[in-house]
């Protein structure tokens, strides 16, 4: 039997140590491309570049394993993978590892939830991996068993019509995860500042968005709840922003 097609794209760059433990991981499920930008992209969201020309470049090209990089954002990369670089659909695509939590209102933000949702509405199952760890020496190595196993499922049932995962890792603290939680994101937002600097050049002022999470929501089934708790965060997510359950309230506009 062929092996399945895995499409591997990211928002950290491609030289970024999460993408480079999941790439392993990949290798040995299936034939791996992998797509992922040049550069940083963190929090371009569903972005795409349509002012500037894109450009790829080759790393690898080799049986059962190619590797691009590209000076586009992570929906771009999806894009460009599945018009431009594949001669079939892949059959999952997998984004991340992101550095850092893509739990809760990080969702909105995140180019590796963007990417998998990307894939979503192109038909295809895929799924956002992060870890609650921003550092570049994150450990992933607990995240591994659970990579597979829920890669693996999904390959073997496919996902609902129009849902991607949204999967977030604990830190690690050098003991095995709980286990996962399907749970919904969970209610919270970030209180927002700018800290002011003096560029030393022109005395001009020059600024840092800052910010502090903070948690309106304390139930039990939430992905910030799950993570608190070392287990392994499992959201389904649709790219539909539609509010259904105020459709009839709002029938007053007509």
């Amino acid at each position: 039997m062929n092996k399945p097609l895995i499409l591997i794209t990211n928002d950290d760059s491609i030289s970024a140590p999460g993408i480079r433990f999941l790439i392993n991981v990949m290798r040995s499920i299936g034939e791996v491309v992998i797509v992922a930008p040049e550069g940083a992209q963190s929090a371009k969201s569903h972005s795409i570049t349509i002012t500037n020309p894109l450009r790829y470049n080759i790393i690898e090209e080799s049986t059962d394993y190619k590797e691009y990089s590209l000076n586009g954002t992570p929906v771009d990369c999806v894009k460009f993978a599945l018009h431009k670089l594949l001669d079939r659909k892949p059959d999952i695509i997998v984004s991340g590892i992101n550095h850092g939590s893509n739990a809760s209102i990080n969702i909105i933000y995140s180019g590796t939830m963007a990417a998998a949702t990307e894939g979503a509405m192109g038909g295809i199952p895929s799924i956002g991996f992060s870890i609650l760890d921003y550092s570049f020496d994150a450990n992933f190595n607990y995240a591994k068993k659970y990579i597979i196993k829920i890669v693996n499922k999904v390959l073997a049932e496919g996902l609902p019509s129009k849902t991607a995962l949204n999967v977030n890792f604990p830190m690690a603290n050098g003991k095995e995860y709980n286990g996962i939680k399907v749970c919904r994101q969970a209610d919270g937002y970030w209180r927002e500042n700018f800290e002011e600097r003096l560029d030393p050049r022109d005395g001009k002022p020059y600024y840092w968005l800052k910010g502090d999470f903070l948690l309106n929501d304390k139930a039990e089934d939430t992905d910030e709840f799950a993570l608190s708790n070392y287990y392994v965060s499992l959201v389904p997510v649709k790219f539909d922003f539609t509010d259904y359950s105020n459709i009839k309230e709002l029938k007053s506009f007509e």
